[in-house]
């Protein structure tokens, strides 16, 4: 595991477009928290001609510093990578704006399994964002070009039924969403989130090559791939772990969580209550786990 190293040492300087390469600049909103880190990143991508990749939370602030910064520029497109609230609420006002046409793969919820699971009573800050519908819907492999930039869309679900990655030909860097953070682990959160197309999906870029990766929230990742299979290794280990705790006896998510999750900040825990109720889908997905009643939190679980 001794890839799996987190970046925490990250300066947002809220409001400011900070140039993180020839062709993209970055502005982190104040909106830091236990899911955000720091707040969540807005990229610039282009010059005159510009596309804005997951504007944000409807912050005044963000809003602002977001015009401010292209303000004799052209925004042409804005591109969202997932609905939940802290990435897409602010394209509507953006949109008013600027008069950008939206790109997203749908509204929240497209691309989910047909599956019906109660969450339970957790919420996370970052749910979903049920007023965000794209002036264009984009399937995996579509291209969407500006002047000066070209991102194909590259279809990661897995943290978001409908979460979309983008890769920068030009500079061979990957819009990656929470998908894969420098940071952190992503919240996989039932029922919009669903482990086995989290594996699948950290499969897919594990056959790509991009060289960077800018993730919505912290700092980049440089030379990613052995960070992300070190992701997946994680994800296996900690499926294990949650596996055995159910082999040794407990039944309930929250008991497999204090025990799991021992050295995780109790602020996370509920988040990783989702992240535990996701690994036992997959584990009863894969004929290991099951349960006599619904996929809940407050179900109880044994081995098969």
């Amino acid at each position: 595991m001794a890839d799996l190293k987190f970046d925490r040492d990250f300066d947002p300087q809220h409001g400011h477009a900070v140039a993180v390469s020839p062709k993209v600049r970055r502005i982190t909103c104040n909106n830091p928290g236990a899911f955000t880190f720091t707040g969540t990143g807005s990229y610039i991508v282009g010059h005159g001609d510009v596309a804005i990749i997951d504007p944000g939370p409807d912050d005044d602030a963000h809003l602002a510093s977001l015009i401010e910064a292209v303000k004799n520029e052209t925004v042409s497109h804005i591109i969202i990578t997932h609905t939940h609230r802290d990435h897409s609420p602010l394209a509507a006002r953006l949109k008013e704006i600027t008069g950008a046409t939206t790109y997203g793969y749908g509204p929240h919820g497209a691309g989910a399994r047909s599956r019906a699971i109660v969450a339970g009573d957790v919420q996370l800050d970052a749910s979903g964002d049920m007023d965000f519908h794209p002036d264009v819907t984009i399937a995996d492999g579509d291209v969407i070009e500006g002047r000066d930039w070209t991102l194909e869309a590259v279809f990661t679900p897995g943290h978001c039924a409908n979460h979309m990655a983008f890769s920068l030909a030009e500079e061979n860097a990957l819009f990656c969403g929470d998908h894969v953070m420098a940071w952190s682990t992503s919240v996989i959160a039932p029922p919009d989130g669903n482990m086995a197309d989290y594996f699948a999906s950290l499969r897919r870029l594990m056959a790509r090559s991009e060289e960077v990766y800018w993730p919505g929230h912290g700092p980049e990742k440089r030379d990613p791939l052995p960070f992300v299979r070190a992701f997946m290794t994680h994800r296996k280990m900690r499926e294990e772990a949650i596996f055995n705790r159910l082999k040794q006896g407990d039944r309930a998510i929250l008991e497999v969580v204090r025990a799991v999750y021992a050295d995780v900040d109790p602020r996370l825990h509920p988040a990783a209550a989702m992240s535990t109720l996701a690994h036992v889908e997959h584990l009863i997905e894969q004929g290991r786990v099951a349960t006599d009643g619904g996929l809940t939190l407050s179900a109880e679980y044994r081995v098969v």
